[in-house]
């Protein structure tokens, strides 16, 4: 029996909880492909699923997306063939692998103009972009938008996407470097966090206003400084928790602080449907076809050195994308 490398936890914990392992290869039963990666994204969803702050049924396999070439498909796939590109973010996980079977209704095909890193380095991250800006309140050109880590994965995208539709995007990160990496992909303004305090600098920004919507991936460190920094009817987009998850708090708090909105959304109720997905993704691929936004990746790991592609994410080590290569 063919058997693919892949990555596994027999247990949550840190990064060392990983482990490289040959794992048998089936083919395809009806409505799967299999597909054999060339490049492999790296997220904080995964970091989630391996310390456990996510729950997967163990042992489990990690990783969220890639892309590669389809090898076989099964009974009822029709918009893929063997020898296509394609990528993918969805579930389940699994993606720290050579190759993989899996459903095949999230699985898109990749146009030609996209390189095979881009696509594994963009897919979650970029429909996450699109899902933030498109699908989860009413964003006009025009608006004003607080953006926590916009020098990551997703900051990059969000930057470039903002410019593109003529959103002003307030960036916040954790050095004078990044604050410049944000820069140069579009934000209109940066705040280092660690010298300002990036309420009172919202508040200056916009005049005493607020902005309109708050983009929140960092979860606990950023949460209440982020409603503070909302527009009354203001929304909160709160997609991550990179510094721990959210305490409870009291709801009539959104009320007191002006009738406030608050959301937490994910990646895979919005691309639950096959054909949302698909048009979400010609969309995304669209925007970086047309040169509208570029992909930055600024680290690459070999597949068996998952360990320290983990701990350099963690670590705050990272900007842009990380991908891995099997």
């Amino acid at each position: 029996m063919t058997t693919a490398k892949t990555v596994l936890i027999d247990a949550h914990g840190g990064p060392e909880a990983m482990y490289l392992a040959d794992r048998p290869l089936g083919q395809p039963g009806p409505g799967e492909v299999l597909i054999r990666h060339k490049a492999i994204g790296l997220n904080f969803i995964d970091v989630y699923q391996r310390s456990g702050l996510y729950k997967l049924p163990l042992p489990a396999a990690l990783g969220m997306e890639a892309s590669g070439v389809i090898e076989a498909v099964g009974d009822g796939v029709t918009h893929l063939r063997p020898g296509d590109r394609a990528a993918y973010a969805c579930q389940p996980p699994g993606a720290y692998t050579e190759a993989r079977v899996m459903p095949a209704g999230q699985v898109c095909p990749l146009p030609d103009a996209v390189s095979f890193e881009d696509a594994a380095a963009m897919m979650l991250k970029g429909l996450t972009t699109h899902y933030l800006f498109r699908r989860t309140t009413p964003i006009a050109k025009g608006d004003t938008v607080l953006f926590h880590a916009a020098a990551g994965g997703v900051g990059l995208i969000a930057c470039q996407w903002a410019r593109a539709e003529g959103i002003t995007l307030i960036g916040t990160a954790g050095s004078d470097e990044k604050c410049a990496l944000a820069a140069q992909h579009g934000a209109t303004h940066t705040i280092n966090y660690r010298r300002e305090d990036f309420t009172a600098k919202v508040r200056e920004l916009t005049d005493g206003r607020g902005v309109d919507v708050v983009m929140d991936s960092v979860g606990a460190d950023t949460f209440e400084g982020s409603l503070n920094c909302l527009k009354p009817l203001g929304m909160m987009i709160s997609f991550g928790n990179a510094s721990g998850p959210v305490p409870p708090f009291d709801l009539s708090i959104l009320a007191a602080k002006g009738s406030l909105k608050i959301t937490r959304p994910t990646l895979f109720a919005h691309i639950a449907d096959p054909a949302t997905c698909q048009q979400m993704a010609a969309d995304l691929f669209d925007m970086v076809t047309s040169g509208k936004i570029k992909i930055r990746i600024d680290q690459r790991f070999p597949l068996a050195d998952v360990v320290k592609a983990h701990e350099a994410l963690e670590g705050r080590k990272t900007t842009g994308a990380t991908i891995l290569l099997p």
